[in-house]
């Protein structure tokens, strides 16, 4: 391999001659070889929006001459575009700042657009990574931007969309599922009748709720740090510069960014990105209890619960012949369990920000953005593979429902709880239906109980 040097304030390191990154990205890649998790795409490209929105911005301002403005540009638009991802290797485990990934933004812009100016990589002219590309900035407001930027458009473009889609199709089931009534479940016990469109509209619910919630934490991710600097205060910036250019990425990204009001708080602490984890959290609980409601209720096919048919979508078992599993629940409950974890590492990481900055930055925004994008994911592959397959055994569902003892709560208050526990009991105990227990203990004729003991209305308040 071919190798060029390149200088930065610590002295000369060889970089290989086809990739764009430099001096400071090269020492990452020696100093932190951790793991294989590397920064992720949707912060690179984040990176690409606010480095493109501050040239623009310090060249409307005066502060970077019009000509390099327009090679930074050009080389961020890449970046935006995907076109140099390659040249993103770091490893999410390095400095807590993201100070590499900064300066692997900065040196691959830099030399990119040195390039398409026909100048020599790594010379840093005519574009400095520092004094051009990183112009009215620092690495503490640059990467929890980014952080922001990732983490709204993820949520906005991948995760809502997802739940949407799987929300109406959970609200088709409920209606389609109106009319059809089977025996209620309390504790895995029987319990008193409801149909089985009441029972999906659960879920519809915990979904527009859902939601709601995500809604209410975006405006947090909104604010933005750049423009804070190094520590807040906004040091070698213009005046201007944090409002035009959070304007600026709202122009480019199409949603509503805006300068964060106290830059202070906004690098030494992740509040909004931790409230905001809080909503994904409770959508992971939301989806494991939907994914495991189906589950049981498909639970088969002749020794389970049999109320649900889904759909069979591969081999169950390499011994056990014809065996189907509920892989997309399974899929479901493990993604769930996994964002509860990074809920943890989210939280710890929130917490552990000490005087004017967090540096538990990258650690922090990769679990985030791992749970978007698997909530995303498993709410579209539950949705396309399960949920709109999901079909009632009315056989089945009819059965559970003619034979369950918690329809004696309907003569509560036409006997009293005593006698309907005893009729209960009785039956139970005697392997018969409620029906006969009441008449053998003297309690009820068998037109009473068909009166008072009806199904279809004992689905609401009467």
């Amino acid at each position: 391999m071919d190798y060029r040097v390149e200088k930065d304030s610590m002295g000369e390191i060889e970089v290989p001659s086809n990739v764009y990154w430099g001096a400071q990205s090269a020492r990452s890649l020696i100093h932190f070889e951790i793991g294989w998790e590397k920064m992720p795409r949707e912060i690179i490209k984040a990176m690409g929006i606010l480095k493109k929105a501050s040239a623009i911005v310090n060249a409307e301002l005066g502060k970077l001459p019009a000509e390099k403005a327009e090679l930074i540009i050009k080389a961020c638009d890449e970046v935006i575009e995907g076109k140099l991802d390659s040249h993103f290797p770091l490893s999410i485990w390095q400095t807590g700042s993201g100070t590499q990934s900064n300066m692997n933004a900065n040196e691959v812009i830099s030399n990119r657009a040195i390039e398409m100016a026909g100048g020599v990589m790594g010379s840093k002219k005519p574009i400095h990574p520092n004094d051009d590309v990183n112009k009215s900035q620092s690495s503490n407001d640059t990467f929890p931007t980014a952080m922001h930027i990732a983490a709204a458009e993820e949520i906005n473009h991948r995760l809502i969309p997802a739940i949407k889609n799987l929300r109406d199709t959970l609200k088709k089931k409920s209606e389609e599922f109106a009319d059809i009534i089977k025996s209620g479940r309390t504790h895995l016990m029987d319990a008193v009748p409801l149909t089985l469109g009441q029972e999906f509209s659960g879920y519809v619910h915990q979904l527009d709720k859902a939601l709601e919630r995500i809604n209410l934490v975006l405006p947090g991710l909104y604010e933005i740090a750049l423009g804070g600097t190094a520590v807040g205060t906004g040091l070698n910036t213009h005046p201007l510069f944090a409002e035009k250019v959070a304007a600026e990425i709202n122009k480019i990204t199409g949603l509503p960014f805006v300068s964060a009001p106290n830059k202070f708080e906004a690098l030494a602490a992740h509040d909004a990105l931790v409230f905001a984890h809080g909503a994904l959290k409770t959508l992971a609980a939301s989806l494991m209890k939907i994914a495991n409601d189906i589950r049981w209720m498909a639970s088969g096919p002749r020794c389970g619960l049999g109320e649900l048919s889904i759909p069979e979508n591969e081999p169950g078992s390499s011994i056990m012949p014809g065996k189907v599993n509920p892989t997309q629940s399974e899929a479901m409950t493990m993604v769930a369990t996994q964002v509860f974890g990074n809920d943890t590492a989210i939280n710890i990481a929130g917490a552990s920000g000490n005087f004017e900055l967090n540096v538990f930055k990258p650690v922090l925004i990769y679990n985030f953005l791992q749970s978007v994008r698997l909530l995303a994911d498993t709410c579209k592959m539950f949705n396309e593979h399960c949920a709109k397959g999901i079909e009632p055994i009315r056989e089945k569902l009819n059965y559970y429902m003619n034979n369950t003892l918690m329809l004696v709560t309907a003569l509560n208050p036409h006997i009293g709880y005593d006698n309907a526990a005893k009729i209960a009991k009785h039956a139970h105990k005697q392997g018969i239906s409620l029906k006969q227990s009441a008449i053998e203990l003297g309690i009820l004729t068998s037109e009473e109980f068909d009166k008072y003991v009806r199904p279809e209305d004992m689905l609401g308040p009467k």
